[in-house]
């Protein structure tokens, strides 16, 4: 009697270990085996992960497998296979630093210094075929606008101080017309224009959940992935010895 109680005793340790280490769940009568579901796992596993994710503290809708394709794609885009981001650490940890206090001079949030990975790759002189410049990619106009001075001796858009506080300053009036900063971001890569019209033809104020073109379509999904891929390398695949760790506005 005392052996049969022992052995039970046996069992049940056994089981109770088996279940904490595999999730495995028994009915009292252990009759059956109820395996875990892999499949539902996984996707928990992807929710936990994407309600994580944000630009300017507002939130990646989960749930919604169009927009988690979204993400997942930009991610991809932006893996250890098709980056470089060794070089974009580097870049980032010599404009950060002066990008970061200029933005929050202005109420800017600090995720806007992403902007320039995905207009310029940070690279200060460059010039777009439609005549965009500097860091910031602003137009001739713009920045004109926003008090840079661009003429033929003279172009401010390629000065990162000065090209920052006009950037700043045009963000800053763009969350003025569209009260969230995942449009204001739309609205810098598409124009305020074009998405003002997107607004009142689909009646939809939510960026996730827009028709946008391809290029805008994607922008944020973009300086999302670029945020997730600076701060967390070694996430998403990437080996980095001896990481720089990047300064930051505290």
């Amino acid at each position: 009697m005392v052996k049969k109680y022992v052995v039970a005793c046996s069992m049940m340790l056994v089981i109770c270990v088996l279940t904490k280490m595999f999730g495995y769940s028994y009915s009292t009568s252990f009759s059956k085996v109820i395996f875990p579901n892999i499949e539902s796992a996984r996707k928990l596993t992807e929710s936990v992960f994407y309600k994580d994710l944000n630009f300017a503290n507002e939130l990646l809708p989960i749930g919604d497998k169009k927009i988690e394709y979204r993400m997942e794609k930009a991610l991809k885009a932006n893996s250890y296979s098709k980056l470089q981001t060794l070089k974009l650490h580097q870049k980032a940890e010599v404009w950060f630093p002066i990008i970061e206090p200029i933005l929050k001079k202005y109420g800017v949030p600090e995720d806007f210094k992403y902007v320039p990975l995905i207009e310029s790759g940070f690279t200060g002189n460059q010039v777009s075929p439609k005549g965009a410049a500097g860091l910031w990619q602003f137009m001739p106009q713009t920045g004109r606008d926003y008090g840079l001075k661009v003429n033929d001796q003279i172009d401010q858009r390629m000065n990162i101080r000065l090209s920052t506080v006009a950037a700043a300053k045009y963000i800053r009036d763009l969350y003025k017309q569209f009260n969230s900063w995942t449009l204001v971001a739309a609205a810098y890569n598409g124009g305020e224009g074009r998405i003002r019209r997107v607004i009142n033809k689909q009646n939809q104020d939510n960026y996730f959940k827009m028709d946008l073109n391809k290029e805008t379509g994607k922008y944020v999904y973009s300086l999302i992935s670029m945020k997730e891929i600076i701060e967390h390398p070694e996430d998403h695949g990437y080996k980095i010895k001896n990481p720089r760790k990047l300064m930051a506005l505290k």
